[in-house]
């Protein structure tokens, strides 16, 4: 999944470049890794056909991704200050280039795994330093345009995901999804090293621990989640991991609140617009992914839609979001932050209510495509408001702190939804097959919805939103929120 990184501006004199090259040099690898996003979710029914792969294999295509990304950004934002933005910008490209090739020759699912976690440390690296890079290459009074093009970028790579991954799975291969990624970083590494300014940030120590037990807690919940149904859920290997995982997570907030330089720095949380939007983060990115997750295997492997054909028919639901959250992003000084997330997680429930109605395997795509409208507009009233209420209060100092803990926290939630909605889809009898999906892919889809919807109740506590919204900085600190896909 993308993210939605801060700007931490370099308070120190920056090489200019000229404006276009500036926004090609961080855009283009932010691209390569966005489009990878939706890319990859749509080739899942192809690459389980010829890997032979399980459902417990398919979500770990995804959530090697998701859980090494979420566990590193804020690892990436400290090295960057360390050691320089644009050498680990770098090597961010380097890797998720390196890792992509490896996925693209990838014989079996434990191979494609492995390499999907090293895209997604890649990918760490890649997502918040873009910005930050990007914004210390411009003129301060460029830099809103520059956010606006860098936004916007990312938005088209999200909705062009599922046609280029359909078009090159149909007329290729799904191996080819990765090879495309080959090129553009062979191109983005020179380019980055030769125009953007090795800025530096504050040097402080890398918080390892903290990083580590926050990493393995999470990897244990999600294990335990994954495994349930096969294993049993009070067999030792599951208890094992969510026991274990949870007191990992424990130990990791305990740390927190004695190190020196911590990875998460709990104070944040004091702030109840902060708090609370990392709650509708966690659950908007649960109910509503952990959802298209199901979704989009739905299309091709019961209705028998080519990849191509998929990533066309759900062009409602990627497209919306490119169109409406740059308005809401417009709107959200005058009518608030709260109203526009709450409104937003209201429609993306509807809709997934109203698919989950709907369902059969051989509803009309007329009966699909107005859920698909309506939750594609709630995603978009969504991603800029939240990013306003994460960092509504927040000093220019904790601005990337901020940002880069409500992103890990979504990515978490991606992964969490992903494992208890397939957990759900298996423990009802679902099957990878025409006969054996639908019954099973509808509590599924309602388990999302229901998620979705109490992250709606929980976004009432949100403040209003309309004066720390108008009166936000807009130099100093700026933040792009572009559309999201699943994560990976």
């Amino acid at each position: 999944m993308t993210t939605s990184p801060a700007i931490d501006v370099e308070t120190r004199p920056a090489r200019r470049i000229p404006f276009g090259l500036a926004v090609l040099a961080t855009a283009l690898p932010m691209f390569m890794a966005t489009l990878d996003n939706l890319v990859m979710t749509n080739a899942l029914p192809a690459i389980r056909l010829d890997l032979g792969a399980d459902i417990e294999e398919l979500q770990w295509f995804m959530n090697a991704y998701t859980l090494v990304f979420a566990s590193f950004i804020l690892m990436a934002v400290a090295l960057g200050d360390r050691y320089g933005r644009r050498t680990v910008f770098a090597i961010g490209i380097g890797l998720f280039t390196a890792s992509s090739a490896a996925a693209a020759l990838a014989t079996d699912p434990t191979q494609l795994i492995v390499a999907r976690a090293f895209q997604g440390l890649g990918g760490a690296a890649i997502m918040p330093l873009s910005l930050a890079l990007l914004a210390g290459s411009v003129p301060e009074r460029r830099r809103p345009l520059a956010i606006g093009i860098w936004g916007g970028i990312s938005g088209l790579a999200v909705a062009a995901g599922p046609l280029i991954g359909g078009a090159v799975v149909e007329g290729w291969n799904w191996n080819a999804i990765f090879w495309l990624n080959v090129p553009i970083g062979l191109i983005a590494i020179p380019v980055a090293l030769a125009l953007l300014p090795n800025a530096f940030g504050e040097k402080v120590r890398a918080d390892l621990l903290g990083l580590a037990l926050a990493g393995l807690g999470v990897l244990g919940l999600v294990w335990g989640i994954v495994r349930g149904n096969d294993a049993g859920w009070d067999s030792a290997e599951v208890l094992l991991g969510l026991i274990g995982g949870g007191i990992l997570l424990a130990l990791f907030l305990l740390w927190e609140t004695r190190a020196s330089a911590p990875l998460l720095p709990l104070r944040l949380f004091r702030d109840r617009s902060f708090s609370i939007a990392n709650v509708v983060g966690l659950g908007f990115g649960f109910g509503m992914f952990g959802s298209v997750f199901i979704l989009i295997q739905f299309l091709q492997i019961v209705q028998g839609y080519s990849p191509l054909e998929a990533g066309v028919l759900t062009m409602p639901w990627t497209l919306a979001p490119m169109f409406v959250a740059p308005l809401a992003g417009i709107f959200a000084p005058r009518v608030g932050t709260r109203t526009l997330i709450v409104a937003g997680l209201v429609l993306q429930a509807t809709g997934l209510f109203w698919l989950a109605a709907v369902m059969t395997a051989d509803v009309p795509y007329g009966e699909l495509v107005g859920a698909f409208i309506v939750a594609g507009i709630g995603m978009g009233l969504v991603f800029a408001p939240s990013s306003t209420a994460v960092l509504a209060n927040m000093v220019p100092a904790d601005t990337a702190k901020a940002s880069g803990t409500n992103s890990t926290i979504r990515e978490i939630g991606i992964a969490l939804g992903i494992a208890v909605l397939t957990a759900v889809f298996t423990g009802a009898g679902g099957e990878l097959t025409p006969t054996g999906y639908v019954d099973a892919a509808i509590p599924a889809v309602l388990t999302g919805a229901a998620v979705v919807a109490v992250t709606a109740a929980v976004a009432l506590l949100l403040p209003a939103g309309r004066r720390a919204a108008a009166h936000a900085p807009a130099d100093a600190e700026v933040v792009a929120e572009e559309p999201v896909a699943v994560a990976g």
